[in-house]
């Protein structure tokens, strides 16, 4: 069985090692971050939440993901 090379992205900045392609989503759950509390910019482009199920992650991807924080 080949050894699977884990592919890099940049996530807020910093390397980040996958396993594989995700999604958004998937993205998101497994870093245990709520998807209604972020806003996520893919490669320059903010999305919209509908796309987070849709919208893959590859090597070499750039993700930012802002949360919002209520107070005043």
């Amino acid at each position: 069985m080949p050894h699977l090379t884990p592919l890099n992205i940049i996530l807020n900045g910093d390397s980040f090692d996958l396993d594989e392609p995700v999604t958004i989503a998937s993205l998101l759950a497994k870093l245990d971050i709520d998807a209604r509390r972020v806003a996520v910019e893919h490669n320059m482009v903010v999305l919209k939440r509908a796309s987070f199920d849709s919208t893959t992650v590859r090597e070499g991807d750039r993700v930012e993901i802002v949360n919002f924080v209520g107070g005043g």
